[in-house]
């Protein structure tokens, strides 16, 4: 699994630039890339949401992200979808009984009856992935944050500044890589310079980045909610 986001985008193509921007409209389209980097390095958390294509898959996430954790869903374009919530090191992944009941099974494979009773006993449940568990790399990156913000924020090819723009009701700027096939950022004119949305080279998704610095809370789930991976899964357990 890997990741991407399709974002709502309000209108753009301004050709004269917004009144008392942040100033970084003046600038070349690197030195705001860098800028806008440099803002992304120093920021405490995000959301992200949109689309992502990789490998031929595409990947729609909704996440809220910061250093000590991260929660939200994830879903495929074959129709999973499932959330995720990590609390520093723990990481727990909750879906409905149909998520859990096609695990183990073959592209086309029927789950059997002790299947779906096993599953059955998942629904509403958070089931806590260890650490040495071959998915736990795979899902915990989609709640780090550097990491997420590494891997989508790629530009490829020579930088030019585009449009005036807007996203979300904030007046943005956007810089170019490879006339706009090795990606579009659109940067921030109001405050701090963030990247506010992304589409990446390709066609490979789109992203939307907001809330940045909007603190939010993350918790480990009630010990009731909680299901032991690969312990307590069976239909007769």
């Amino acid at each position: 699994m890997c990741v991407g986001l399709s974002a709502a985008l309000a209108g753009c193509g301004g050709e004269e630039p917004p009144k008392g921007t942040n100033g970084v409209d003046e600038l070349s389209a690197a030195k705001i890339e860098k800028k806008a980097r440099a803002a992304v390095q120093q920021a405490e958390s995000v959301r992200l949401s949109g689309t992502i294509v990789s490998k031929g898959q595409t990947y729609r996430l909704e996440m809220r992200l910061k250093s000590s954790g991260g929660i939200g869903e994830v879903s495929s374009k074959g129709g999973d979808t499932f959330q995720l919530l990590r609390v520093d090191k723990d990481l727990y992944l909750k879906a409905d009984s149909d998520f859990w009941a096609h695990q183990e099974k073959g592209d086309g494979e029927e789950p059997s009856k002790a299947d779906v009773a096993a599953a059955g006993k998942l629904e509403g449940k958070y089931v806590k992935v260890p650490d040495e568990d071959p998915a736990y790399e795979q899902l915990s990156g989609f709640t780090e944050m550097r990491v997420m913000l590494d891997g989508l924020l790629v530009l490829d090819g020579e930088r030019e500044t585009g449009d005036h723009g807007e996203v979300g009701g904030t007046d943005t700027i956007e810089v170019r890589a490879g006339d706009g096939k090795g990606g579009t950022l659109e940067v921030s004119l109001s405050g701090t310079p963030y990247p506010l949305r992304l589409e990446r080279g390709g066609s490979a998704g789109t992203v939307r980045l907001d809330d940045w610095n909007k603190g939010f809370a993350v918790r480990a789930p009630k010990k009731e909610q909680i299901v032991d991976y690969g312990k307590e899964i069976s239909a007769d357990g």
